[in-house]
């Protein structure tokens, strides 16, 4: 689903060694914490507490992939990847987004067996041990929510913390309910409930991740503005073979053949520095421009694309 992420520069930007360092923080506490969690699932026998165990299991995969991301996308252009590295954030947000669909579906599948097949759950260790993983879950979100606002990579890993805190909310009712009422039923609606939250969570963000790595246009900028924008710079008289693309989450590119007018071509350099004045206030700051003489323009040639 589209959201605005040019709406962010106003944040703060942290240090990045700074976030490297709270990145490997919350990496080590959450590998910690998925331990306890399963060993703690295994000997009360809940599966809502094993499933809350995946989930951060997942949560410390998905932190250690956006760690080593963060690390390649500061890498400059080379021969090799004349963009640059950047994008390598959005293939990480892929893995983490595509793991969280995986572990949502493989949750529902034991959910259900587990309904038809209800077993006895120690409610106490289910509780303690799931208060003890809401408060690491709050913790790790706390560590990584700045650096959230500013990448889509650790945005994924951030909603995996915030999804798991809500799994260990659920945890601590179905504990609760088991020690009070006995309902042994609790524990697989919730594991349930959890799943489908992590599908939701996944589904909601993985549109944004595979619009930029299939080079599509923006969320925030209109392709119809766009070429308004250039057609109305004076001394352009057309403009074609369009290609406006996301080339990592903040960063829009512009590839244009434009027309200059009859008798205009000495002007081209200054109507090139126009568009491109124009194109930054549409925060598209990386175009390449070809300017074509109106006498020897691409004849059949589509507005947008090649």
């Amino acid at each position: 689903m589209p959201h605005d992420h040019h709406g962010h520069h106003g944040h703060a930007h942290i240090d990045p060694d700074a976030g490297d360092r709270r990145v490997a923080l919350a990496v080590l506490v959450n590998f910690g914490l998925a331990f306890v969690q399963i060993v703690g699932g295994l000997l009360s026998g809940s599966l809502a507490l094993i499933a809350d165990a995946i989930h951060n299991l997942s949560d410390a995969v998905s932190l250690v992939i956006a760690f080593g991301a963060r690390k390649i996308a500061r890498r400059p252009a080379d021969s090799d990847m004349t963009f640059g590295y950047a994008r390598v954030e959005t293939v990480a947000a892929l893995i983490n987004y595509t793991t969280l669909i995986v572990i949502g579906i493989y949750l529902i599948y034991e959910g259900v067996m587990r309904i038809f097949d209800p077993v006895g759950i120690d409610g106490w260790i289910v509780v303690i041990i799931a208060a003890v993983a809401l408060s690491v879950d709050l913790v790790t979100a706390a560590l990584t929510y700045t650096m959230s606002k500013d990448s889509m990579n650790i945005r994924a890993a951030f909603l995996h913390n915030l999804a798991d805190a809500l799994g260990s909310v659920a945890v601590i009712v179905a504990g609760t309910l088991i020690i009070l009422y006995d309902w042994m039923i609790v524990d697989p609606i919730v594991t349930l409930m959890i799943a489908a939250y992590i599908l939701w969570h996944a589904a909601v963000e993985i549109g944004d991740v595979i619009r930029v790595l299939m080079l599509g246009r923006p969320p925030s900028v209109k392709m119809d503005d766009v070429l308004k924008a250039m057609k109305n710079i004076d001394g352009v008289t057309g403009v074609h073979h369009v290609h406006l693309w996301q080339l990592e989450e903040k960063k829009a590119a512009l590839q244009a053949h434009v027309v200059i007018g009859e008798g205009r071509w000495g002007d081209a350099d200054a109507i090139k520095t126009r568009i491109r004045t124009v194109l930054a206030d549409l925060k598209i700051d990386h175009s390449t421009l070809e300017m074509e003489c109106s006498r020897h323009v691409c004849l059949d040639t589509p507005v947008v694309g090649h």
